[in-house]
């Protein structure tokens, strides 16, 4: 009986053990999946991230290409603006020699009539 006993206790001991091995394998097993699944949310956040960070490097490489060419055109617009405003300059300074020269031949015509008119009325007399 006492035999009996101490093997119905080591059996009950037994599958008590394996009992607790299969919750701690299944505890491990449930552990690994929550690790896994956490992980796998904050990649998917990180990969956001990430990609994110690369359109934001290609977006800011296109944008100092084409602030540089706007840099250019606008030097480009500029000198021709300067460029415009120089050749209206020099057609301000061709428009008053015209007026200089035409007021000069004005007043050398008008010498040329009075002496013509003077030459006339010193003939007729």
């Amino acid at each position: 009986m006492l035999s009996r006993l101490l093997k119905e206790h080591h059996a009950k001991q037994n599958e008590r053990k394996e009992l607790q091995e299969r919750r701690r394998r299944e505890a491990i097993a449930a552990a690994t999946c929550l690790t896994e699944a956490l992980v796998d949310h904050l990649n998917v956040g990180v990969a956001q991230a990430y990609v994110n960070q690369r359109k934001l490097d290609h977006e800011v490489k296109t944008l100092q290409v084409q602030a540089s060419q706007f840099s250019k055109q606008t030097a480009q617009w500029i000198s021709m603006v300067e460029g415009f405003n120089q050749a209206l300059k020099e057609i301000g300074d061709v428009e008053n020699w015209a007026r200089s020269i035409e007021m000069d031949m004005r007043t050398i015509a008008t010498a040329l009539e009075y002496v013509h008119k003077g030459q006339l009325t010193s003939a007729s007399s």
